[in-house]
C-alpha cells in the first residue's frame, strides 16, 4: 500500500508488548510500536486535598492518579512522541481499550478529538493495514460507559465494604457484581441442604444375542428392595424376545463459533480450565496473531473467514461435510461488526509451543471449522423385549451414525453409546445377568466455573470482560472455594440375578462430590444473607442486570452518564445512611448447641471473625473469659451436636514428647490441624489432632526441623539471617526482608553485607488500617 510508503516517524502505542512486538512486525520501518503495559492510571484513593476521589455533588468528577510503576513508561512515551510525526492509539477495541487511550491522551497532553484511533478484531498484516488506512478518534460514549462501571464499582466498594467489616464477622468487602454472584452459589448450597433425598432401585440386564452382548433397562424403577426382589423372584426362569424393533432417523447440528462466555464454558466443561486460565491463554494466542480478539459476545463470521473455511473444508474432508452457515447473536447489545472468536488463519495447526495454549487454540480452531460443516446423520434405534409371564419389558437403546458430519473434527463430549448388535423381531435372547440396584435422588447440581458463566450470562449480569474477574474476585476474597471433596461414603443395596439365583449385596459409594465445583465458604454465606437482609438491590439479580443495561445504553450514546449513575447512586446512599442501626450482634446470630456438663456453662457454635466456631461460656460474662474451638471437620453451625463439641474443648491434647523430651501438643487452628512443640508448629492434614500417635507426632516434627534447617542459609546470632523463601534466598532482621541482589551468592554473605542489603532496601508503606466498631 503506497500510504504506508509516504509515512515517517510514525509512533503506535498499544497496551501490552506482546501485541507491540507481533504488530511492528508488521508495519515495518517507518513505524515505531511502544506499550503503555496495561492501564497508566485509575482512580485515586483520596485527592491531594483529602477529599474523595469521586466528587457526586460536582457531577460525579473524577481524580485519577498515575499508577507509581508507570512513571518510567509514561516518561519513555512522552519522548518517543517528541520525536514523532503522528500518533496512532492502538489499544483493544472494547470499551477498556477505549479509555487506555482516552487516559493516554490525558497523561501524554494528546488531543483526543484529532488523535488516530485505530482498531482491529485480529493482528494479521492486512487487518492492520485496513485500520491504519481507516483510523477513527476516540469513542467517548465507550469511554463514559467504562467510566461509569469503574465509578459504580468503586463507590459500593468505598460505601458498603466498610459496613460489611462493622456489621458482619469476619466480613471482607462486597462487590457490585461479584455479590450477587456469590448469592446464586448460597442460594444452590442451601437448596442442597433442604433436598430430601428418595430412593428406588433401578433394574438393568445384559443379554446376548448370537454370543454379542449389550445393555438393557426396565423403564419403570420400583420404590421398595421387597417389590424389586418379588420382581426378579418372577423371572428367574423366564424367556427374553425381541417383540419390537423402532428406528427413528435424527440429525446433529454444530454450535455456533465461540464468544467469551461459550469458549469459558466449554474450556472448563472439556479441558478443566478455569475461567482465568482460559482468558489468559486466549489473551497470548491473540497478541501473537493466532486468533480473533478474544473478549466478545458475537458470534458473527467475516465474509473472508467464511471463504477460507470453506475451502478449508472442501479440500479437507470433501464437498458432501461443507454447510455454509451464519448464527445469530443471542445477545441484544452485541455488535454484529465484531466477531465470534476464531483462527486468524484456519489451516494453522500449530499455534503454540505452550500445551495449555495449544489445547485452547484446538478447541477454538475445531469448533470454527465445524459451524461451518454438514449436521451428522444418526439412526436412533429402541429395541424392545419381552419378558415371558410377566407384563414387564426391557428396552435397550442405542446410536448410530450413518454420517459423521461435524463431528469428524468437534465429537460430543459424551460417554460412549450403547451399541447394540443386528437383531430381528422375535429373536430370542440370553440373560446373561440381572440387576435391581438401589439409587437415589440427586439434589441440584452445584455450579462449576463454566456453568456459572452460562448463568450470569442468562441473567444478564457481566460482561464478556468480566466473567472471569467476577469468578475469580470471589475465591480471592474467600467467600468461594473450588470443592476438593470426593464425597461421602454411602451404602446402596444391590440384587443381582445371575444362572437362576438371586444374590444381596451391600456396597459403598461416593455422594455429593464437590471436586472442581464452587462452594461458598461459611464468611460467604453470612456476607449474602446480610446483604440479601439489607441490602437487596445490590444483590438482586434483575436489577444488576438493568444497571448493566444502562451501561451498554452509555455506551451507545442513549443514555447519559451522569443520569445513570445518580439513579444508582441515591437510593444506594439511603441504604448506607440507614445501616448504623444494624447491630452486629442480628448479623450471624450464636445457636446455643447445649450445656458443658463439667464446668454448666452454655456451648454456642457461631460466626467469629476467622470463621464459623465453637463458644464455650457466655461474652457477658466479665470474670470468666469465654473458650473457643474450631467447629469439628465437615459440621456447621446449625448442626453441630453437643458430643462433637465437647470433643472439640478437649483440645489441645498432650500427644507425648519429642527425642529430646519437649513436650508436643496437638490442636486445630485457623489453618487446619496441627503439632506444636515450644514456639514450632507443625501442619499434621490430614490427620486429626484427635489421633494421631507419639510416634506420627515425632515423626512429623522431625521432618520439620530438617526443612526448617534447610531454609536457614546464615544465623549472625543477632537476629539478622539469610534464609531460603518461596521467592528465593532474602536477607531478614525479624522486622524487615531484603531480596539478595542476584549477582550475589547468598551462602557467601557476610554480617556486614546483610546490614548493608537490609539497609538499601526500600521500606514497604503501612496503611492503617480502618478499626471496626
Amino acid at each position: 500500500m503506497v500510504y504506508l510508503s509516504n509515512m515517517s516517524k510514525n509512533l503506535v502505542i498499544v497496551e501490552s508488548p506482546a501485541k507491540a512486538k507481533t504488530i511492528e512486525k508488521y508495519l515495518g520501518s517507518k513505524f515505531k510500536v511502544l506499550s503503555s503495559v496495561g492501564h497508566i492510571r485509575s482512580i485515586a484513593k483520596k485527592t491531594k486535598d483529602g477529599n474523595d476521589p469521586i466528587d457526586i455533588k460536582a457531577g460525579f468528577k473524577t481524580t485519577y492518579e498515575v499508577d507509581p510503576e508507570k512513571k518510567k513508561i509514561i516518561s519513555e512515551l512522552k519522548k518517543a512522541i517528541k520525536n514523532s510525526d503522528t500518533v496512532w492509539l492502538a489499544t483493544d477495541e472494547d470499551r477498556e481499550g477505549e479509555a487506555i487511550a482516552w487516559h493516554l491522551c490525558e497523561v501524554l497532553k494528546l488531543d483526543p478529538k484529532k488523535t488516530n484511533r485505530i482498531v482491529f478484531h485480529e493482528i494479521t498484516k492486512e487487518a492492520i493495514e485496513k485500520a491504519v488506512a481507516n483510523p477513527r478518534t476516540i469513542d467517548m460514549d465507550l469511554v463514559k460507559a467504562q467510566q461509569a462501571r469503574q465509578i459504580l464499582d468503586r463507590i459500593v466498594g468505598f460505601e458498603l465494604s466498610p459496613v460489611v467489616w462493622q456489621k458482619v464477622p469476619g466480613g471482607k468487602s462486597a462487590g457490585r457484581v461479584q455479590s450477587p454472584a456469590v448469592r446464586l452459589l448460597v442460594e444452590r448450597e442451601n437448596e442442597i441442604e433442604k433436598f430430601e433425598s428418595s430412593d428406588s432401585f433401578k433394574v438393568t440386564a445384559e443379554l446376548t444375542a448370537d454370543g454379542e452382548s449389550f445393555k438393557a433397562e426396565l423403564p419403570k424403577k420400583f420404590e421398595s428392595e421387597k417389590k424389586a426382589q418379588s420382581f426378579l423372584e418372577k423371572i428367574k426362569d423366564a424367556q427374553f424376545s425381541v417383540s419390537d424393533i423402532s428406528t427413528t432417523p435424527g440429525t446433529r447440528n454444530p454450535s455456533a463459533p465461540f464468544t467469551t462466555s461459550t469458549l469459558q464454558q466449554e474450556a472448563n466443561s472439556r479441558l478443566g480450565f478455569s475461567a482465568k486460565a482460559t482468558m489468559s491463554s486466549a489473551q497470548r494466542l491473540y497478541q501473537e496473531g493466532k486468533i480473533t480478539y478474544m473478549r466478545t459476545d458475537s458470534v458473527n463470521l467475516s465474509g473472508q473467514s467464511l471463504s477460507q473455511i470453506t475451502n478449508f473444508v472442501k479440500k479437507e474432508y470433501g464437498e458432501e461435510y461443507h454447510q455454509i452457515r451464519t448464527f445469530k447473536t443471542k445477545s441484544s447489545n452485541a455488535q454484529e461488526a465484531h466477531e465470534a472468536i476464531r483462527p486468524t488463519n484456519v489451516t494453522t495447526t500449530k499455534a503454540s509451543s505452550d500445551s495449555y495454549d495449544q489445547k485452547l487454540y484446538d478447541l477454538i480452531r475445531n469448533r470454527t471449522i465445524a459451524s461451518q460443516m454438514s449436521p451428522a446423520k444418526l439412526e436412533k434405534t429402541t429395541v424392545t423385549i419381552a419378558i415371558s409371564g410377566s407384563n414387564e419389558i426391557l428396552e435397550a437403546k442405542g446410536e448410530v451414525v450413518l454420517f459423521d458430519g461435524f463431528l469428524k473434527v468437534y465429537a460430543a463430549n459424551k460417554k460412549t453409546e450403547n451399541i447394540l448388535p443386528k437383531l430381528s423381531a422375535n429373536d430370542q435372547l440370553k440373560l446373561e445377568s440381572m440387576q435391581a440396584k438401589q439409587t437415589f435422588a440427586k439434589p441440584p447440581a452445584r455450579y462449576s466455573e463454566g456453568s456459572l458463566v452460562k448463568k450470569l450470562e442468562d441473567l444478564g449480569i457481566g460482561r464478556p470482560s468480566t466473567y472471569a474477574t467476577i469468578i475469580n474476585t470471589i475465591q480471592v476474597r474467600g467467600y468461594v472455594e473450588k470443592g476438593q471433596s470426593e464425597g461421602q461414603p454411602r451404602d446402596a443395596i444391590v440384587l443381582s440375578l445371575k444362572n437362576k439365583e438371586i444374590k444381596r449385596e451391600v456396597i459403598s459409594e461416593k455422594t455429593g462430590s464437590q471436586k472442581g465445583k464452587l462452594v461458598p465458604t461459611s464468611s460467604g454465606k453470612v456476607v449474602s444473607d446480610f446483604l440479601t437482609d439489607y441490602f437487596d438491590k445490590i444483590v438482586d439479580y434483575g436489577f444488576t442486570a438493568e444497571v448493566e443495561e444502562r451501561i451498554d445504553k452509555i455506551a451507545s450514546g442513549s443514555m447519559e452518564r451522569n443520569k445513570m449513575l445518580e439513579q444508582f447512586y441515591t437510593p444506594f446512599h439511603e441504604l448506607i445512611e440507614k445501616s448504623g442501626g444494624i447491630k452486629r450482634s442480628d448479623v450471624a446470630q450464636a445457636r446455643k448447641v447445649g450445656i458443658d456438663p463439667k464446668t454448666k456453662k452454655p456451648i454456642f457454635a457461631r460466626f467469629g471473625r476467622f470463621g464459623p466456631m465453637l463458644q464455650l461460656g457466655d461474652s457477658e460474662d466479665k470474670e470468666n473469659k469465654p473458650r473457643f474451638a474450631p467447629l469439628p471437620e465437615g459440621a456447621k453451625i446449625e448442626t453441630v451436636k453437643l458430643e462433637e463439641a465437647l470433643e472439640m474443648f478437649k483440645l489441645p491434647k498432650i500427644v507425648g514428647k519429642t527425642a529430646d523430651g519437649k513436650e508436643i501438643k496437638a490442636n486445630i487452628g485457623r489453618f487446619g490441624p496441627f503439632i506444636q512443640v515450644d514456639k514450632l508448629f507443625v501442619s499434621i492434614k490430614p490427620l486429626s489432632p484427635h489421633d494421631i500417635t507419639e510416634k506420627q507426632a515425632q515423626e512429623l516434627y522431625k521432618q520439620k526441623l530438617k526443612q526448617e534447617a534447610e531454609k536457614n542459609i546464615a544465623d549472625f546470632g543477632d537476629g539478622v539471617k539469610v534464609l531460603n523463601g518461596r521467592y528465593g534466598p532474602y536477607v531478614t532482621n525479624g522486622k524487615k526482608n531484603a531480596k539478595i541482589p542476584k549477582d550475589t551468592e547468598p551462602k557467601s554473605i557476610t554480617h556486614e553485607q546483610a546490614l548493608k542489603i537490609l539497609e538499601e532496601a526500600p521500606d514497604k508503606k503501612k496503611f492503617p488500617r480502618k478499626k471496626r466498631k
